[in-house]
């Protein structure tokens, strides 16, 4: 199996939660903890390391024990110690620890004291009150506790792209390594940046296709061959999700290509006007009756129905054909158009890296600015800034940037918005920064009239200038708060702010609808990392992708703009 510093991490982490769950010693627990956290911003690679001898132990907090236990991962892609505590634990209890509401200390406590071990337990339970009796919970967790399991008993299956994105590449450069393999692309959902992905299909072009499947199929990482052939074969991997894997002939590799990226209704839309010219589009090709007249290419299987290239975000069957025919497609943002992010995190609160690691980053990255954001004081978990702090981070900042060249770091902060709509810090600190980035972090589950008030109200505040992560989601674990969008892209339209596509994987908040809406409404987007590590910087990609899905050129992003053009668009219209 490939093993990546987050499948290091994530073994880690289960580690520590199941450990958590028996009791075990809460310094071990911590220990799992730290160097999952830290491996999983490491961006030299463990596996390599191994491979190369190097010593672990010159890590920062990895021991000899956690040493040989990355070594145990890296050579067998598991870890007995982690087998050994499943064993132990019920499925049912390790499930619950994906519920939201409850973290291994909660999970333990409905263990120890209601003997719960699976989500029909917790359902009996909480319809007779007994785990809002329980110290720590109370009625509102209760029902929320009941509500995830419902949510999670309900939904479809899907991996995040980040995840996806791990496994693609790792059986990518696998099947690569064939001979006689000319090209490997993965198509689908995971093709078209969908921010979660069902399964992979993945088309190659190779002159010896048995030599490709017996590569796949051999793969590691497989739990499970579905099916075996010359032609395609299907695997489950270890993590749940399924792979089909084709060879094509090179004639054919654009037709196969269109038909597996999809979307379903895209592709019969293109089919649909392929009809109209007596032509028959499918994963072959291009048939004017039985000849093959098209198809070598994506571009080819477009042009015989009279369409220029869509991009693949696009194929959704959402306009992008209509677009299409009256050439008014949109010029889609790419990676490198932004030239800074608008929101990262330092040690001073709780990011991993120093103002100055943080600013070098930036600089490797190309970029001319950055906005350095901490928390404010309400997020006292993450040690937000009270305005003196923040004042003496803003004199930091003008020092370091008189030491930079081409490079300027923002005076900037995450500012809370309180449940009545007021910024967590006072307006004279406020104007003293380049901007401000505004968010919920707390009180979800006001009803849809009073969350978006709050907000509103916020927006009033002459010095809110960015709304950050506006949904509040996280995918697969926590769904957005209630909020009516339409409403908050109006009121940010005539206040003159602007909303944030954070790019985390895990939020990728706004959504593609809601970056096409912003757009339509006139309402420019901050494409944003919400980097808590130099690594984070990197997720800025999947901004982008979700940018793109979203219909997002270069003028609709504001941190594409150089930075005097910034400051003049940061300037809130009075």
């Amino acid at each position: 199996m490939a093993v990546t510093n987050r499948t290091v991490a994530e073994l880690f982490d289960e580690t520590a939660d199941l450990l958590e769950i028996e009791g075990a010693n809460p310094f071990r627990v911590r220990a799992y903890r730290n160097a999952a956290r830290f491996l999983g911003d490491l961006a030299p690679s463990v596996a390599d390391m191994v491979r190369r001898g190097e010593d672990l132990e010159e890590l920062p907090g990895i021991g000899r024990d956690l040493a040989e236990k990355i070594q145990e991962i890296v050579r067998t892609g598991t870890l007995a110690q982690l087998e050994d505590i499943r064993e132990r634990t019920s499925p049912e209890l390790r499930a619950l620890m994906h519920v939201a509401g409850l973290g291994p200390k909660r999970v333990k406590t409905l263990h120890d004291e209601l003997g719960i071990r699976t989500a029909t337990d917790v359902r009996e339970a909480a319809a007779s009150g007994k785990i809002q009796r329980l110290k720590g919970f109370g009625v509102k967790l209760e029902q929320k506790i009941l509500q995830e399991i419902e949510r999670l008993k309900s939904r479809e299956r899907r991996t995040k792209l980040v995840e996806a994105q791990d496994l693609a590449s790792a059986l990518t450069t696998r099947l690569e390594q064939v001979f006689g393999v000319q090209r490997v692309q993965v198509a689908g959902s995971y093709r078209r940046r969908k921010e979660t992905v069902g399964d992979l299909d993945i088309l190659v072009i190779a002159t010896h296709s048995a030599d490709v499947m017996n590569r796949f199929v051999g793969y590691e990482d497989v739990a499970e061959v579905v099916s075996h052939g010359e032609t395609r074969s299907t695997v489950v991997l270890r993590c749940g999700i399924q792979v089909d894997v084709r060879t094509v002939p090179e004639e054919s590799y654009g037709a196969a290509l269109h038909y597996f990226t999809g979307s379903k209704a895209h592709n019969i839309a293109v089919r649909k006007l392929g009809q109209k010219k007596n032509l028959k589009i499918n994963e072959y090709g291009v048939f004017q009756g039985e000849r093959r007249i098209g198809g070598t290419t994506e571009e080819d299987v477009y042009g015989r129905v009279g369409l220029p290239f869509i991009e693949p975000e696009l194929r959704e069957d959402t306009g992008e054909i209509e677009a299409a025919q009256q050439r008014c497609l949109p010029e889609l943002i790419r990676l490198e158009d932004l030239r800074g992010d608008l929101h990262i995190h330092t040690r001073e609160t709780d990011g991993r890296h120093t103002l100055e690691e943080m600013a070098e980053a930036a600089q490797r990255l190309g970029y001319e600015y950055m906005a350095v954001t901490e928390h404010s004081r309400r997020v006292a978990v993450a040690r937000g800034l009270d305005a003196r702090r923040l004042a003496a981070v803003m004199d930091r900042i003008d020092r370091l940037n008189g030491t930079l060249n081409g490079f300027t770091l923002l005076k900037a902060v995450e500012v809370d918005i309180l449940e009545d709509g007021s910024l967590d810090l006072p307006d004279d600190i406020l104007r003293e920064l380049d901007l401000t980035v505004c968010a919920v972090h707390y009180h979800f589950n006001l009803s849809r009239e009073k969350q978006t008030e709050r907000i509103v109200r916020a927006m009033d505040n002459p010095y809110f200038r960015i709304l950050a992560h506006p949904t509040g989601r996280l995918i697969n674990e926590r769904d957005p708060y209630d909020v009516d969008m339409e409403f908050l892209l109006e009121a940010a339209r005539k206040r003159g702010c602007f909303m944030e596509l954070n790019s985390h994987p895990d939020r990728l908040d706004l959504t593609d609808s809601h970056c096409r809406l912003a757009k339509q409404m006139g309402v420019k987007v901050a494409v944003s990392t919400d980097a808590h590590s130099i690594t984070d910087l990197e997720f800025m990609r999947f901004g982008v992708f979700q940018a793109r899905r979203g219909w997002l050129e270069p003028g609709d992003v504001i941190n594409t703009r150089c930075l005097a053009e910034l400051k003049n668009l940061l300037k809130r219209p009075r």
